[in-house]
């Protein structure tokens, strides 16, 4: 692999490095010997700057900015990427894990499984992951790197930390002090050249001596050479030695000299700049002048005196700035923080300081929040980079006596917590939010609720005590807050439609209406979405297409990523069904395109089942593998596992296409496993059939039975017809009465031809002309069979995997059976059929196979279905929405049955077939 090609990501380069060419020799060859290598050193000792410069050169790349022209391209550590993750910033241990999923791009998992998910994600990788700054997170650091050398036999570590993370084996390796040519060297470049004369030399060699060859204090040092003399340098430093070495026993030398260091550096900072510095403490992460100026400038500072002295703290190393953004944007070395945070605290003025930051990042998040009704991406792309101050904001608000500026600030952010895969940590701060309001009816306690519905939405919808959305709209809609009643509606439409599609389509359709009324575009949108899905799932698909493409270009034009790459999945799916992969694998890869950037398993994990759901159908099983792999890695081993919808779906599919049924059952029981207190009795329709046909391929049958019934009786309650033509069907492959299974296998024709299912008619039509050759009718056989290769031709659907259709020897034991001419001659005809008009051959077929003219023999399945809920007395409309047809269709079939059985009417009707049905 060529430099240009190895992936890395590595920190950028401010300034040169200097010296320590041993040191560097002798930590590449400790990282060529793979496992944990540590670099660990007093902070300041250059632990960083050491461990960046390795990483650089073993990612075969020449360092930008490689002065000493010393790299001769021999550093090759055969690695396929190098990753840094600076840990510096990442104040909760249970978030390292996430962190380092982030900078390799894979998918983070819950933080209570957080460590294995993510090794075995990138269990095949051969990398070296650079772990900076994990001394304040040291169990999660360690923790994660014993999964990793566990469970990567190709990744290295190396990490940096001011002790060892005690995981066994791991190789310790010591900073020593710059040597005195480099410390000097050091020094020379960071003040801008040599002394001019050889006292002033002398004085330089000399404070570096005394600063222990600690590369942050001799650049701290350095810093003041265009103010003070290399001599009152030194002199400075005497001083504060003096100080120092009357401080507490026990702490190590260097640890001394560093503090003297930074506090010399400080001491001499003017008056107003050691205010700006201590007063920047209150911030994390990153910041820019803007923030720096509503947290500092209050008396004795003004915002130009904050401009000013953030210019002369970055002179002085105390502040590093990155201006390769707009705007710039400034942060402190975690030392140097932690400094600046000790002195904000002994000062005084903590509170007043932290509640401007929250008063400053609360502001930021109100003006932003516009953002969020016209352009979403352009929200997140402004407030993440603000995160980590975002959370501790609200973490000062919410810990006041007075919480109100702390959770109106949390209302603000459900937003970056449903889509960013942080949702845990959001509804922990939003339930603490909505406790603080606890008993009030206000519209911020509505937000806060309808925000906590929000985040569970896409993190564990099934875990809530209450339905949030519910008493919000309640609140709202009693504060006459239309525009926060119909977002609530909305989620309580979301939150109702997986066990009552009926409720679920009724709210939607009311959310929608008075969002159009008011002019809440998003809402209007996600509800046509919303009413699009429950089309799907009712196998509406000439209704649920239109609307989930309405709803994809109005969400699309605002960057509204998450909602938008789930109407795109299941636009994705209906068009599938309707009998175009190609189109469905173009729309399935665009859904997943658009979720991926938010990161979160949700929205990836919705869109990439159905991606390859439709791959595994066109039979590229690789490809099929390939896009649910990270997410399995990331599931193996989670307890409880987190919520990623249609995931056990696609890969019980996919095991079954490969035939591993066993496998294949598993994870469809698994759907049940991230909801609380589940059983395999509230399994989904779709994961019931799954599981009843994965238990036949495995040979059980009594098991296999069970389920099949449980799955037609939820998929009629439910009202799909999709999962009740797959039992219809399964059912008819477990009976061993054909006359039985043939009519199961029309009823099940019938449903999908009525619904447009014609993908899923190809294996039906197979399995009748399965029937159709053990009934003797061998040339209604080899036309069906070549319908349905002609169908799968047209459709690019090979019959490569197990499932439901004819026995591999079928068509031989045909043309056996027909001679040549005879088989050829009705396989041409056949293949004439487009799959429509073999469908319509197969339901006329059969009744002139052997059904009577006239009486009750006569009617068809769905016929005799007609009858049965016409004598129970249910109207047209009703007869249709109990077996998924139109009120005219329901006609029809009547029609044909009065001419069949020579009655007039439903009285006529009445008499004749109830005690048939009675005798049934």
């Amino acid at each position: 692999m060529s430099a240009e090609r190895v992936p890395h990501r590595l920190p950028p380069r401010l300034t040169s490095f200097v010296g320590r060419k041993a040191e560097l020799a002798g930590l590449a060859e400790a990282v060529r010997g793979g496992g944990l290598v540590t670099v660990v050193g007093p902070g300041g000792c250059g632990k960083t700057r050491l461990a960046a410069e390795t990483a650089a050169r073993q990612a075969r790349t020449r360092p930008d900015g490689d002065r000493d022209g010393d790299w001769d391209g021999d550093w090759a550590g055969g690695w396929d990427g190098v990753w840094w993750v600076d840990l510096s910033d990442v104040a909760d241990p249970a978030a390292v894990p996430g962190t380092l999923a982030a900078a390799l791009g894979v998918l983070p998992a819950p933080a209570q499984a957080a460590a294995p998910a993510l090794a075995r994600q990138i269990s095949d990788r051969r990398a070296l992951i650079c772990l900076d700054n994990c001394e304040h997170v040291l169990d999660a650091a360690a923790e994660l790197v014993m999964e990793l050398l566990r469970g990567c036999p190709d990744v290295a570590v190396l990490a940096t930390s001011r002790e060892p993370l005690g995981v066994p084996g791991e190789t310790v390796w010591r900073v020593p002090p710059l040597s005195g040519d480099d410390a000097v060297a050091l020094f020379e470049e960071r003040s801008g050249g040599a002394p001019a004369s050889a006292r002033a030399r002398a004085a330089v060699r000399t404070a570096c001596a005394r600063l222990d060859g600690i590369p942050l204090a001799i650049e701290l040092a350095a810093a003041w050479s265009g103010t003070l003399s290399a001599e009152e340098i030194l002199r400075g430093l005497d001083d504060r030695f003096a100080l120092l070495v009357r401080g507490p026993r026990g702490v190590p030398a260097r640890h001394q000299t560093l503090a003297a260091s930074m506090a010399w550096s400080h001491d001499l900072l003017a008056e107003d700049d050691r205010v700006l510095f201590r007063r920047l403490g209150a911030l994390c992460g990153g910041f820019t002048l803007a923030t720096a100026r509503e947290v500092c400038a209050f008396e004795p500072l003004d915002g130009a005196a904050v401009r000013d002295g953030l210019r002369r703290l970055v002179d002085k190393s105390l502040l590093v700035a990155d201006t390769r953004g707009d705007p710039a944007r400034f942060r402190m070395l975690e030392t140097v923080h932690r400094y600046a945070a000790a002195l904000l605290e002994a000062s005084g003025e903590t509170d007043r300081v932290r509640d401007r930051h929250l008063d400053a990042y609360l502001a930021f998040a109100e003006e932003a929040a516009p953002l969020l009704a016209t352009d979403k991406d352009a929200w997140r792309a402004a407030v993440v980079p603000e995160r980590d101050n975002l959370r501790a904001a609200v973490e000062h608000g919410l810990a006041r006596p007075d919480a109100g500026r702390g959770r109106r600030l949390a209302a603000e952010l459900a937003w970056l917590w449903h889509l960013d895969g942080r949702g845990h940590e959001g509804m922990d701060l939003l339930g603490r939010a909505v406790e603080r309001g606890a008993g009030e009816r206000t519209a911020l306690q509505a937000r806060l609720l309808t925000g906590l519905a929000l985040v569970a939405d896409t993190t564990r919808p099934i875990s809530l005590d209450h339905d949030p959305a519910e008493t919000a709209l309640e609140i709202s809609t009693a504060l006459g807050d239309e525009a926060g009643a119909c977002l609530a509606r909305l989620l309580l439409a979301v939150g109702r439609f997986a066990f009552d599609l009926d409720a679920g389509q009724a709210l939607a359709e009311a959310a929608r209406d008075q969002a159009r009324r008011i002019g809440e575009a998003f809402v209007a949108d996600a509800a046509t979405a919303l009413t699009g899905i429950i089309a799907h799932l009712r196998d509406d698909h000439a209704a649920a297409v239109p609307l989930l493409e309405a709803s994809v270009a109005g969400l699309t034009a605002r960057g509204e990523r998450g909602v938008a790459s789930t109407a795109l999945a299941f636009l994705a799916s209906s068009v599938l069904y309707g009998g175009d992969p190609a189109r469905a694998r173009e729309l399935a890869a665009e859904a997943l395109t658009m979720a991926r950037p938010l990161g979160g398993l949700h929205r990836v994990g919705l869109a990439g089942g159905v991606l390859a759901t439709v791959e595994g159908t066109a039979g590229r099983l690789a490809e099929a593998h390939a896009v649910l792999e990270p997410m399995v890695r990331l599931l193996e081993g989670s307890d409880p596992p987190p919520f990623v919808p249609g995931l056990a779906h696609a890969m019980g599919r996919l095991r079954l296409w490969e035939g591993r049924p066993d496998e294949a059952a598993g994870w469809f029981r698994s759907e049940a496993d991230w909801r609380d207190g589940a059983t395999l009795a509230d399994l989904t329709p779709q994961a019931l059939t799954g599981l009843a046909e994965a238990l036949h391929a495995a040979g059980d049958t009594g098991a296999a039975t069970e389920i099949c019934e449980r799955a037609l009786a939820v998929a009629r309650h439910a009202g799909m017809p999709r999962m009740l033509a797959d039992a219809l069907e399964r059912s008819a492959l477990l009976t061993e009465d054909p006359a039985r299974a043939e009519d199961l296998h029309h009823q099940a024709l019938a449903l999908r031809a009525d619904h447009g299912l014609w993908l899923c008619c190809v294996p039906g039509l197979e399995a009748l002309a399965a029937l159709a050759a053990r009934a003797g009718s061998f040339v209604e056989a080899a036309r069906l069979l070549a319908a349905c290769d002609r169908a799968r031709e047209e459709m690019a659907y090979p019959r490569r995997h197990p499932g439901p259709g004819p026995a591999d020897d079928l068509p031989a034991l045909l043309r056996e059976a027909l001679g040549d001419d005879a088989h050829d001659a009705a396989r041409a005809e056949g293949r004439a059929l487009d799959l429509r008009d073999a469908v319509a051959y197969a339901r006329r077929a059969r009744g002139r196979r052997g059904r009577p003219s006239s009486g009750w023999d006569s009617l068809t399945p769905t016929e005799r279905g007609v009858v049965r809920l016409a004598v129970e007395g249910l109207s047209n409309p009703e007869i249709g929405a109990r077996l998924f047809m139109s009120r005219s269709t329901v006609k029809t079939h009547l029609s044909h049955v009065y001419a069949k059985l020579g009655v007039a009417n439903r009285t006529e009707l009445a008499a004749l077939a109830g005690p048939l049905l009675t005798d049934a």
